[in-house]
């Protein structure tokens, strides 16, 4: 077994060991909100947000982006679990400003291997082979934070399946001081 593996079982023990009540947690978040952010592991969005197990649905994806598999989460939150308001939150410092479309449709092109960074940027070092595929996705890159806030908070707003009274906030996590900030065009745009 990996120790990674090992540290996970062994945290879990430990959480499980002293689960009290927490099966009891009715499934609908006891908040009735959402939040999309990014899968960053220096966000943590139970302490930027002040969150309890049982709060709020939280949504994660590389850039927290709003995916088409996003807004289906954000759609059975609200339809099926009662939510009322949504976060859109991306952060400072994203790794998905990193690198476009082309350069990982490149790397992916090269090998499945783990790329390299450095100040010249992305290297494939692996030998390959390598697979096209990569091409067919938008892997929703961002060269703008607060731009990308307010295309996101748009695309949800204007969905069809987004009935218009839910509010969608639209918010940028600060890597540095752990502050959000809101994104004022993109909160206007989410208005209900």
């Amino acid at each position: 077994m990996s120790q990674v593996k090992d540290e996970v079982l062994s945290a879990n023990a430990r959480y499980a060991g002293d689960f009290g009540d927490k099966g009891s947690l009715p499934m609908p978040p006891g908040r009735r909100f959402a939040i999309l952010t990014c899968m960053d592991a220096r966000l943590d969005p139970a302490k930027f947000a002040g969150l309890a197990e049982g709060d709020a649905h939280v949504i994660r994806n590389a850039g927290g982006r709003a995916s088409d598999d996003a807004i289906r989460s954000l759609v059975i939150s609200y339809k099926l679990l009662g939510t009322r308001e949504w976060f859109i939150i991306h952060h400072t410092d994203c790794g998905m400003e990193t690198f476009t479309n082309e350069i990982m449709t490149g790397l992916l092109n090269s090998s499945l291997e783990a790329a390299t960074v450095d100040a010249n940027g992305w290297h494939d070092t692996g030998t390959g082979p390598g697979s096209p595929e990569g091409g067919y996705i938008n892997w929703l890159t961002i060269s703008d934070n607060a731009k990308s806030v307010l295309e996101d908070v748009t695309r949800v707003r204007k969905h069809p399946l987004v009935p218009p009274e839910i509010p969608i906030y639209g918010y940028l996590y600060d890597c540095k001081s752990g502050k959000l900030i809101e994104v004022p065009e993109a909160t206007a745009a989410g208005a209900a």
